[in-house]
């Protein structure tokens, strides 16, 4: 078993941890009955994790939401589905590998799975270029998106990227472009689209598969328009105000319910996605199957026209000066 990454608030649970892993030992070694104080140990290791990760900053959740042992686009597809065919090629010539797209089923109905792949190491981060898409990564989106569409397959899509690939190459071949055309033909979709943030939501490279009937996003995730060290940079010239900058940008969850951006916030298991991911992979199952069923009772017309006013909602408060 891979040894668990923890991050500095999580330090105060070594201990513990160690302790439950000595008796583990213990009872595997010897025939003395350990039960009782073993999950007297577990019960209190639950706790604290619970009193950590439910006071969590905007910069401690980005910090689990870039966890590199935080459950992947991958990792959900093969929880969800039993069956998985992954589709490659715009038909241009590219085949990015930090967007993925396929064919699954979420319990017995076909489905398009799509979404941003990062990787678990410095060899696969670089492979998948840390899950940064080029443009012929959204093309490729688009591309079985539109197929999804005219069969009839619900689309359901992972956000994970701290942005589209902002290299020369990228721009070269029309990054804006790419995002752009997605945005607008993403709304023309006649299928149901649900869209979940299940780490890192940033700016036009999230919004390249965003556009969704519905968006959902896990507790401790982040949703932004620029990276938080981004945003220091260009307002105090320090990056080092980055916490300062993730309070301001009001990158969580919460916040982002509280302002329509997102439409359900799904809860994590205790010390988040990285510690339960089978389970989180269960509730984010629950939670897109009560979404699928509420959006396939509405016909094709009504689904785009709600979902073009969804998006026209967005920001109006701002806009009438309650802001």
């Amino acid at each position: 078993m891979a040894r668990r990454l923890l991050l500095e608030f999580e330090k105060p649970l070594v201990d513990l941890e160690e302790q439950i892993d000595q008796i583990r030992q213990l009872a595997r070694d010897s025939e003395v009955d350990v039960n009782q104080q073993l999950q007297q140990l577990e019960t209190l290791a639950a706790r604290r994790r619970e009193e950590i990760f439910g006071s969590l900053t905007p910069a401690q959740k980005i910090q689990v939401a870039r966890h590199p042992q935080r459950p992947s686009c991958l990792d959900f597809v093969q929880l969800l589905s039993e069956e998985w065919i992954e589709l490659h090629g715009d038909r241009r010539g590219s085949d990015d590998k930090a967007l993925v797209a396929g064919l699954g089923r979420l319990g017995s109905r076909p489905v398009l799975f799509l979404g941003h792949q990062k990787g678990r190491d410095t060899k696969e981060n670089v492979a998948r270029n840390f899950g940064m898409a080029s443009p012929g990564g959204y093309r490729k989106a688009l591309r079985l998106m539109q197929h999804a569409d005219r069969f009839g397959l619900p689309i359901i899509a992972f956000i994970d990227t701290p942005g589209a690939y902002a290299g020369r190459q990228a721009e070269e071949l029309g990054q804006g472009e790419a995002i752009a055309v997605n945005l607008r033909d993403m709304f023309a979709l006649s299928v149901p689209v649900i869209a979940t943030v299940i780490g890192e939501g940033g700016s036009g490279g999230a919004l390249g598969i965003g556009v969704a009937d519905r968006l959902l996003m896990f507790e401790h995730s982040v949703y932004t328009v620029a990276s938080p060290e981004a945003c220091a940079s260009i307002l105090w010239r320090d990056a080092a105000k980055a916490s300062e900058a993730a309070e301001a940008l009001r990158i969580t969850s919460r916040d982002l319910l509280q302002l329509g951006v997102v439409d359900r916030v799904i809860d994590e298991p205790s010390g988040g996605n990285h510690w339960a991911p089978v389970k989180a992979a269960d509730v984010l199952r629950q939670a897109l199957e009560e979404t699928l069923q509420e959006l396939l009772s509405l016909d094709s017309e009504t689904l785009r026209r709600q979902r073009y006013e969804k998006y026209r909602r967005i920001g109006h408060l701002l806009e009438d000066g309650g802001g």
